[in-house]
């Protein structure tokens, strides 16, 4: 997937990494965000930060049959040339959240009334502003926290992290095993061979299996929709869920459900 430009105003990628680090503002409606471990929830009025290199789904909920946001993108390129130019002081940021929730100040409401008459469409700022604006708005998001430095201006590669661990908190995120290895700390080859050794199985196989148990007690247990839970373990279309589920179990998602009534 080609990376997002600086500005999307009223889009949200349907992919679940996260490639550079992104500010969020509502202006109407509600974006909610999981991160693997639990749902944050942005209203209108609200803000935040998205962690770089970590996954997120975002699902959207209209206020009065609208929604309407904006997301800015910090690639590394800017902030490399930003940090050059300003010399921002910086510590280690400690927060550790994927979704960092800032204070709506008036400085941030400010900026959002003020790019839109640079809007163009499309989800765009006109080229020549789009830079400009983005310089703006990271200038003022490290007056309001300066802290917030010590995120935007790590760029140290990512440590080799326990891959039992990351695996089961994110498996229902649908993005490839070449991302997933990447977020580990490690080479796709040294990925697969340390996961063989903590799982006994190829990551694909194990996947789908770890999905598919998912979904079985969510049907059972929880009495979820076949429907409304596919998508969110993982599965690209009902069809596919279905279909795996019932060579794995001998029975339809639909099929179970109903026999649970």
């Amino acid at each position: 997937m080609d990376r997002p430009p600086s500005y999307l105003v009223d889009k949200i990628s349907s992919e679940h990494f996260i490639f550079q680090h992104s500010f969020m503002y509502v202006i109407k409606g509600v974006v909610s965000c999981y991160d693997g471990s639990e749902t944050h929830s942005f209203r209108s009025g609200e803000c935040g930060i998205a962690r770089k290199n970590r996954f997120a789904r975002y699902k959207k909920e209209k206020e009065d049959d609208e929604i309407n946001k904006v997301f800015v993108f910090f690639d590394e390129v800017f902030l490399r040339t930003f940090q050059e130019r300003y010399k921002p002081s910086m510590a280690k940021f400690k927060q550790t959240d994927t979704l960092i929730r800032l204070e709506s100040t008036d400085l941030i409401n400010n900026f959002i009334s003020s790019f839109k008459p640079y809007y163009i469409g499309g989800g765009r700022i006109k080229a020549p502003f789009a830079d400009v604006k983005r310089e703006e708005l990271l200038l003022i998001l490290l007056n309001n926290d300066p802290k917030i430095a010590g995120l935007f201006f790590d760029f140290d590669r990512l440590e080799k992290i326990n891959i039992e661990e990351f695996m089961n908190r994110n498996f229902r995120f649908n993005v490839s095993i070449e991302r997933f290895a990447y977020l580990t700390g490690r080479s796709l080859s040294a990925f697969k061979r340390d996961f063989h050794d903590v799982f006994g199985d190829t990551p694909s196989k194990w996947l789908i299996k770890k999905r598919l148990e998912e979904a079985y007690f969510l049907l059972d247990k929880k009495g979820e929709r076949p429907s409304e839970i596919y998508f969110d373990l993982g599965f690209e279309t009902f069809s596919h869920f279905s279909s795996a589920f019932k060579k794995k179990f001998g029975i339809s998602p639909t099929d179970l459900t109903k026999e649970r009534k």
